[in-house]
């Protein structure tokens, strides 16, 4: 019976699964059946996938090439019995290594949020015996009896349905609950569209079935999504890869640079050891041993202005890749939507009323869409009795908790209740005045539901019904009309009335009202020749969000474009695009949105061209949600993809950065996801986006201008040995020159207010280098004026005839103020900070002031002069200092002019 696991259920009868099952839908399976299934099958569990032991984690945190630069560092400082740098360079490490470890160890938890999905109990008929049992000992071939309020306890193929009705979001992203069937199906329909099928995680919110076990733990759609979630593959972020490419070629080139010190140095005659002591200096000088926590704490400053927007970040790295993003893939239902079904438009016989509001908040009002007859909307007898009619024909309820609306029942029957409270009915009383004495509830078959309703004072009865359009419709004689009279009802218009909204992806629901008279039977007149009389459609949708909108233009102006991927219908997921302005030429037409049956047919070179041009993805699965995710990054994207349910998971856990709802996400989503939004809305993304590049855009002037001082400082070292002279800087002054200016000047950019154009320029392509060539030359520009200034200058002290100590305490100074200068020209990498505003971050004048008083204790303070090496100046070594460090920032500021014009005027 193994090989029927993976069998088509949908597509067969329910006798002939029963069959293949081998069991019995009165009595179901015998005790002695159900052990040998359990010991064939296992429990109804999905397997727990193994973790990564937590200490090779942590190991893997020093597994990157900057990290090994720091080391190598660390290594130098020890063999140079510099104790305190070696102390503080391996704390650096430590620090960086456990702020990465906890970020991955809290990241990949999904597996055991799938598990807790299927902890349930489950209702079965064993023996001929009905009894409640743990879900996990279900077998294939188990009768599994559902009602409304159950959790679906594994795959079932459905046998009787009563009303039956399930909520599938989680798993299909269909935004309404499905009415299921018992028929079999055609083979090829998706997940969304197995009307006679329930699966496991799902919800029942009405009605009660009857089902046949046909999967459990692992073979189960939401077991596949498990092993999904395993499969995909956790992208290395852009920045990592940036960073780890970045930091092998600085490895390389610290290398070279170190041997080809110390092999001119020994061509020169220049004593081994001395050669040694030089390329160890030029190697410490090189390494910018600051970066990883300067890094680190860019993006920490970054998630901490991301929480105040909403926002809560998982993985460290995930604050740049939003910066980076090319594409985001939002769901439908909730992110882009309300998730909250509102009725839209309400269509009479005679009249168009249009309804506003927005959710279950009773906020609104109707009104006819003609401004002429505005007035005569309290005459509208069809109005009013399709609204009463949509009250008393319902099973759900509308409660308010605070401020918040909730509700209990079917999101499509409470959208009803709202729309007449926005009439200004009193529901509530509606309900007394008008006592229900029987009903039908809804079935497949029929297509409509309908109720029996009394008034108590005059003893009049009248039969209200609810239901599809073309099944009311067919019982439907006459309409009723404004003033309360009947006419003929011509079905041709109204069917084309209904066809009509229905084409704009709104669910169209149809009323009508059959009195009764003295002498008739009850409600099961219903079944003869019995005509109602229509009054009128309601129809309603899952409306878009009003920030949406605004915040897809915002990410158009970026250069980001926004793709929609739903489980939804292809008619709903059309009619939200359009609204949101989200189709572009090729779309509006309808052609451009394909749908999760025609993804199945596509071969990886047309997937990855289909999802580059379209923008609208309708009744996908999770798997087709993965592979889209993973065509798009085939084209060098970096992807964000959002999602709430269970099937968005694999697709959140593969691309560059997941992002899941806080509000109405399942824990399997969010424990996938690289970021969580609090107020579940797409225009938190968009802020997340922003605050992202400006981030990115720190990051990047950190570099530029931490990297100078490096190449400076190699530069110094490898002219000395060339030129056969003392070394002008020591590597403990090195030290000194590269943790000290990292954390109190660089650390100053991570607090750069964002650039005002930041939104409206393209996302920068992920295929460039982190430095453009631009950069680069800066960094070589300045680089070389840090090296002629520090050798200038301690070659000039030296001719004077001062000592050595001195004259490396000037080349040291000139280098610590050219970097507090040259901090202000990186503020903006294009702009003038004359520009930008000198004073808009005023933390950059308290880190430049502590570092002055710091230079003032290195050089004056007799301790630190013997730490250090260092010695006093005179007031003439302060002035060549500063004026050589002013010039430094004036050529920068003219260099800038002359790469980028006009932005630095």
């Amino acid at each position: 019976m193994e090989t029927l696991i993976g069998k088509h259920w949908h597509a067969i009868s329910r006798d002939d699964a029963s069959r293949f099952l081998e069991t019995d839908p009165e009595t179901g399976l015998d005790r002695l059946e159900i052990k040998r299934r359990q010991t064939d099958f296992g429990p109804n569990v999905i397997t727990s996938h193994k973790k990564q032991n937590p200490f090779m984690l942590f190991l893997r945190q020093f597994h990157q090439a900057l990290v090994y630069i720091l080391i190598a560092a660390g290594l130098t400082t020890v063999f140079l019995h510099e104790w305190i740098e070696a102390v503080f360079i391996f704390g650096v490490v430590i620090v960086n290594a456990v702020i990465g470890f906890f970020q991955e160890y809290r990241a990949v938890e999904a597996m055991a949020a799938l598990a807790e999905t299927m902890e349930t109990e489950a209702t079965v008929v064993r023996a001929g015996k009905k009894e409640k049992i743990n879900a996990e000992s279900l077998v294939p071939g188990d009768m599994v009896w559902l009602q409304g309020g159950d959790k679906v306890p594994a795959d079932l193929r459905l046998y009787e349905i009563y009303d039956l009705r399930i909520d599938e979001s989680a798993l299909t992203g269909e935004s309404v609950p499905v009415d299921k069937q018992s028929e079999r199906l055609d083979t090829e329909l998706t997940l969304a569209d197995r009307k006679n099928m329930a699966y496991a995680s799902t919800l029942v919110t009405y009605g009660r079935g009857l089902g046949v076990v046909v999967s459990t733990g692992d073979k189960t759609e939401v077991g596949r999504i498990s092993k999904l979630i395993a499969s995909a593959t956790e992208l290395k972020t852009p920045l990592t890869r940036k960073i780890s490419q970045f930091s092998r070629y600085l490895l390389i080139a610290i290398l070279v640079l170190a041997a080809v010190t110390f092999c001119v140095g020994l061509l020169r005659g220049e004593p081994l050891f001395d050669m040694f002591l030089a390329a160890v200096a030029l190697a410490v000088g090189s390494i910018p041993e600051g970066m990883p926590a300067a890094i680190t704490i860019m993006l920490a400053i970054g998630v901490s202005r991301m929480a105040r927007r909403q926002s809560i970040i998982r993985k460290l790295p995930a604050v740049e890749t939003l910066g980076g993003t090319t594409i985001i893939c939002s769901d439908k239902t909730g992110t882009l939507t309300e998730n909250q079904m509102t009725v839209q438009e309400i269509q009479t016989i005679d009249n168009q009323y249009l309804v506003s509001g927005i959710g279950y908040e009773p906020k609104g009002r109707i009104r006819i869409n003609d401004p002429e007859t505005e007035n005569k909307i309290k005459e509208a007898s069809a109005l009013d009795q399709c609204l009463t009619c949509g009250v008393l024909c319902n099973d759900s309820s509308l409660v308010q908790n605070g401020e918040a609306w909730k509700i209990n029942g079917d999101p499509t029957e409470a959208a009803l209740l709202v729309s007449a409270k926005k009439a200004g009915m009193a529901v509530e009383n509606l309900f007394q005045s008008h006592i229900r004495e029987d009903e039908l509830p809804f079935d497949s078959a029929r297509q409509f539901m309908a109720t029996l309703n009394k008034d108590p004072q005059t003893g009049h009865r009248q039969i209200y019904v609810k239901g599809s359009v073309e099944s009311v419709l067919a019982q439907c004689r006459t309409a009723r009309i404004s003033n309360g009279d009947t006419a003929p009802l011509d079905r041709k218009t109204a069917l084309a009335k209904a066809a009509e909204m229905a084409a704009r992806g709104l669910r169209v629901l149809t009323f009508a009202i059959s009195p009764v008279l003295d002498g008739e039977q009850g409600i099961e007149i219903l079944d003869g020749e019995k005509s109602l009389i229509f009054l009128g459609f309601q129809a309603m949708l899952d409306p878009p969000r009003d920030s949406s909108a605004k915040a897809i233009q915002t990410c158009h102006r970026a250069g980001v474009s926004v793709k929609m991927i739903t489980g939804d219908h292809a008619l709903t997921a059309t009619a939200i695009a359009k609204r949101l302005d989200m189709l572009n030429d090729r779309d509006k037409d309808g052609a451009g949105v394909v749908t999760g049956s025609e993804i199945g047919d596509m071969g990886d070179d047309e997937l990855i061209r289909v999802a580059e041009e379209n923008t609208v993805f309708a009744r996908v699965s999770p798997e087709q949600k993965l592979h889209l995710v993973e065509a798009l990054q085939e084209n060098s994207h970096v992807v964000a993809m959002t999602g709430d349910g269970v099937n968005d998971a694999p697709a959140l856990r593969q691309a560059d950065i997941g992002v899941a709802m806080g509000k109405n996400g399942t824990e399997v989503a969010k424990d996938a996801s690289d970021m969580v939004l609090l107020d579940d809305n797409f225009a938190t993304i968009v802020s997340a986006v922003e605050e992202g590049r400006g981030v990115y855009d720190n990051l990047i002037k950190f570099i530029v201008w931490t990297l100078p001082t490096n190449l400076g400082e190699g530069l110094v070292i490898l002219a000395a040995v060339i030129f056969g002279v003392t070394l002008p800087i020591l590597p403990i002054q090195i030290l000194w020159i590269n943790m000290s200016t990292a954390l109190l000047l660089g650390m100053m950019l991570a607090f750069e207010p964002r650039e005002p154009d930041i939104m409206n320029r393209p996302p920068r392509d992920p295929k460039h280098a982190i430095l453009d060539r631009d950069t680069i030359v800066r960094i070589f520009f300045v680089g070389f004026l840090m090296l002629i200034g520090a050798f200038g200058l301690f070659e000039l002290a030296e001719w004077r005839g001062y000592n050595v100590d001195r004259a490396r305490t000037i080349a040291v100074n000139v280098f610590i103020f050219i970097e507090i200068f040259y901090l202000f020209n990186c503020r903006s990498l294009e702009q003038s900070v004359f520009r930008i505003g000198l004073f808009t971050n005023r933390l950059a004048f308290l880190g430049a002031g502590v570092m002055i008083l710091l230079q003032m204790v290195y050089t004056y303070f007799p301790p630190a002069n013997r730490l250090f090496q260092s010695a006093p100046l005179s007031m003439g070594d302060w002035i060549q200092i500063l004026l050589y460090s002013v010039l430094v920032f004036w050529l920068v500021e003219m260099l800038k002019s002359r790469l980028y014009g006009k932005k630095t005027g």
